[in-house]
């Protein structure tokens, strides 16, 4: 015994014409009836396969250029009987409608046209009406119709229609399919229409699974990485190494992001979310990763490694003396790579310099949290705009190692200090619960290269006492947001030791 449900007549409407010939002569060859519509019928029509037309079958023509073409009762009603209730039956063979056992249905490209740039006028063109109202209805109805929703499916179908049908617990798989296309179709259109708002009142993502992974954070929790977002992390290919697992992927995407906080060739290291090492240089990729390495070579080891240059034999030749769990980069030179590759437990990622995400999204129980993405473009970020509030004007090579400090502190985790010296960071102090702690973590870290550095705090001190750790220890120049409400207080600790002390008027503080 077999519950599967013999195919006798299928309705064929389909905006990719991929394989579609191949699929008709199937159908055709196994005696199915074939309904269709406008140009689906004309190329099975061209290809020698018996098609009726839908308006045939309506007695309806295609009208307003094809908005209205499937919209009837006798397509719906044959799509939407249940072939297991008399009255159904009765009702629709009293009105002369025929039943569907399969309809074959993929919608107007939307995304695609609105990612081409498309105007306003065309993308609505692409809103597919009657596609999505058959598609649900065949769905609804599985216990009597299989439905086919995209291209992917096909040699499930032909494997299937030589079988003798689908079963059930197919048709029920297939209409779960049909829900989910549907339901990302209607939040790619809600999310474009709603574009300008900026913070909006309805908000949906759809989620992609793209691969399972052994473990989560903990060996005890089970994870996968999903794809939903712009291109990133998740679309990279991974060119050798080991599987991916979380931890590499947090890692990962807090190097990336920090690396995309440069506009010069840059490298970060990070380790648990934090990084140990950051760095620009306009001497080429190889000379900002020696320079990043050298801020903490302990913490180094194990870390994660991105860079927003292609990797070059000069880089890699260092790096491959170094144990890494993932090196990030937009490319690899092919000798470079040869080296790295001899490392069997480095896994080395290929990603595209992609745009960062517009918005920050964070569960909380009962819901979620959103916020804009920080991002470095704020005006408080440009140094023409900081205000300086202590000390003599300072020289160039200063203020770009004032600027480097400020735009790398943001992916620092809070309470966060950083020191630079040369466009590098030299003692990184991170994740304490009070400033006075991370300024002191931070020269602990630098040892005798605080002499000299400067300094970027994420946020403001709320008191002098951080600030005179960093002071006490040879800081020669410090950026901070300011707005405490003991500012002038911290200003004459700053104006006593004769330093250059800068306000930004924004912060970029980091919970997680």
């Amino acid at each position: 015994m077999t519950d599967r449900k013999k195919i006798r007549r299928a309705l064929v409407s389909v905006y990719d014409k991929q394989r579609l010939l191949e699929i008709g002569q199937a159908l055709s060859a196994a005696g199915v009836e074939i309904l269709s519509t406008g140009s689906t019928a004309l190329n099975l029509r061209s290809a020698g396969i018996s098609v009726t037309e839908v308006s045939e079958y309506t007695g309806f023509p295609e009208i307003m250029g094809g908005r209205v073409k499937t919209l009837h009762p006798r397509v719906h009603s044959g799509i939407l009987a249940d072939q297991n209730n008399p009255e159904h039956l009765a009702a629709i063979k009293e009105l002369d409608i025929q039943t569907f056992d399969l309809v074959i249905i993929n919608l107007y490209p939307f995304a695609e046209t609105i990612a081409s740039g498309a105007d306003f006028a065309e993308c609505i063109e692409q809103i597919d009406i009657g596609g999505p109202s058959m598609l649900r209805g065949a769905a609804k109805n599985h216990g009597s119709v299989a439905v086919i929703c995209q291209t992917s499916q096909y040699d499930h179908l032909l494997t299937s229609l030589n079988a003798g049908g689908f079963t059930l617990a197919e048709r029920r798989q297939l209409a779960l399919e049909v829900f989910r296309t549907t339901a990302q179709y209607d939040v790619t259109i809600a999310n474009w229409l709603g574009k300008d708002e900026e913070l909006p009142e309805w908000f949906a993502r759809v989620w992609l699974r793209e691969n399972t992974l052994r473990y989560g954070e903990n060996p005890h929790q089970k994870a996968a990485i999903y794809s939903g977002g712009p291109s990133g992390i998740v679309n990279a290919v991974q060119l050798h190494g080991k599987e991916m697992s979380f931890n590499n992927y947090t890692d990962a995407e807090s190097a990336w992001r920090a690396v995309l906080d440069h506009e010069n060739s840059a490298v970060a290291i990070m380790k648990h979310a934090n990084p140990c090492g950051i760095a620009v240089s306009s001497n080429g990729i190889a000379h900002a990763y020696t320079q990043a390495h050298a801020c903490d070579p302990v913490s180094a080891f194990g870390g994660v490694v991105a860079a927003n240059r292609k990797v070059d034999l000069a880089m890699a030749t260092p790096l491959s003396e170094v144990f890494t769990e993932v090196l990030i980069a937009p490319d690899y030179d092919e000798d470079a790579l040869a080296l790295l590759m001899k490392k069997a437990n480095i896994r080395i990622l290929k990603c595209d310099l992609a745009t960062i995400s517009e918005f920050e999204l964070r569960p909380v129980s009962g819901g979620m949290l959103l916020q804009d993405t920080d991002l470095i473009n704020a005006p408080g970020d440009l140094p023409s705009n900081w205000k300086q509030v202590s000390g003599e004007a300072v020289d160039d090579q200063t203020m770009k190692d004032l600027e480097f400090a400020w735009r790398s502190v943001r992916s620092v985790k809070s309470n966060a200090i950083l020191l630079a010296k040369n466009t590098a960071s030299v003692g990184i102090g991170m994740g304490q619960v009070n400033r006075v702690d991370s300024a002191r973590l931070a020269v602990t870290r630098a040892a005798d290269r605080v002499k000299g550095s400067v300094a970027a705090s994420d946020a403001f001190f709320p008191f002098a006492d951080g600030l005179e750790i960093l002071l006490d220890a040879g800081v020669v120049a410090i950026v901070q947001p300011g707005g405490s409400v003991r500012d002038e207080e911290v200003i004459a600790a700053a104006q006593k030791a004769g330093i250059a002390m800068f306000f930004t008027g924004v912060r970029h503080f980091s919970h997680a």
